[in-house]
């Protein structure tokens, strides 16, 4: 339970979701995180749950729509810590109801791109230059989404700013990997959290269940754990990589559900 020993964590959107589960995981691998979002009183519970059971954690506001704060969550880091090995760019607006091409406001565009492509540019902005001083260098993890694995019926700008993050994924790899700083982007499939759960129709859930390849909705611990690997040095030799965590859903033809309905192999 030592692969992050000694590294020093910033987990992006940590008050909640997908965020808790990579912040817990890297806690109980030896790492010291930095938990933080906008959710004050979400994020020192989570703090709050991670020193009791033994591990180091410190929660810091951060709004990644507003570039001074993004700035500061940095500064303070560094100053706290004397390093930052990992960067796991988490938080985003998830949109999933933000409508089609003939819908969409400017407005509603605009703000889905300013948290989840734009923000998540100047978070990996921001850390590179502290990355640089480490010998080792760092590790830069993104939290894509299977929605930019093709085209769909709503979700329009959430998709397209999360496809974005794929590509920035890949030049940011390419561009800082002599300076030892590693990117890749994980995307994950259907993750039921406590904070979802409720609100995921069973209709839904079933769709997904129909698609996904084992016999069960992904959690947050599953992301957490390819997380993990990522940020550790047993990954050192992977960059700019899109992996998909998803239980294989994006693995088969579009019309394997259907068949499997039919008790069919093929038409």
């Amino acid at each position: 339970m030592e692969r992050l020993k000694g590294k020093v964590a910033v987990v992006t959107g940590s008050t909640s979701g997908i965020g808790v589960g990579i912040a817990k995981l890297f806690v109980e691998e030896g790492a010291k995180v930095v938990v933080c979002g906008r959710r004050r009183e979400r994020g020192e519970a989570v703090v709050e749950m991670i020193t009791k059971n033994g591990g180091e954690a410190s929660y810091h506001f951060m709004d990644m729509t507003d570039t001074a704060s993004v700035e500061k969550l940095f500064e303070d880091t560094y100053e706290k810590y004397g390093k930052i090995d990992v960067l796991v760019n988490n938080a985003a607006n998830v949109g999933l109801k933000d409508g089609r091409v003939d819908e969409l406001t400017l407005e509603m565009w605009d703000a889905i791109f300013n948290s989840d492509i734009r923000g998540t540019f100047y978070a990996t902005q921001c850390v590179i230059p502290y990355m640089k001083k480490n010998e080792d260098g760092g590790s830069i993890v993104n939290i894509g989404s299977m929605a930019s694995c093709g085209g769909d019926l709503g979700s329009t700008a959430y998709a397209c700013a999360k496809a974005g993050v794929n590509m920035l994924t890949q030049y940011t790899a390419l561009q800082v990997g002599k300076d030892k700083i590693r990117c890749n982007c994980v995307r994950p499939g259907l993750i039921v959290t406590p904070e979802n759960e409720a609100r995921v129709p069973q209709a839904l859930k079933d769709i997904f269940l129909s698609n996904i390849m084992v016999d069960r909705y992904g959690c947050p611990e599953d992301i957490g754990h390819m997380c993990v690997y990522l940020a550790s040095d047993e990954s050192s030799y992977v960059t700019g990589q899109i992996v998909n965590v998803d239980g294989g859903m994006n693995a088969h033809v579009p019309t394997v559900a259907q068949f499997r309905e039919l008790n069919s192999r093929t038409w």
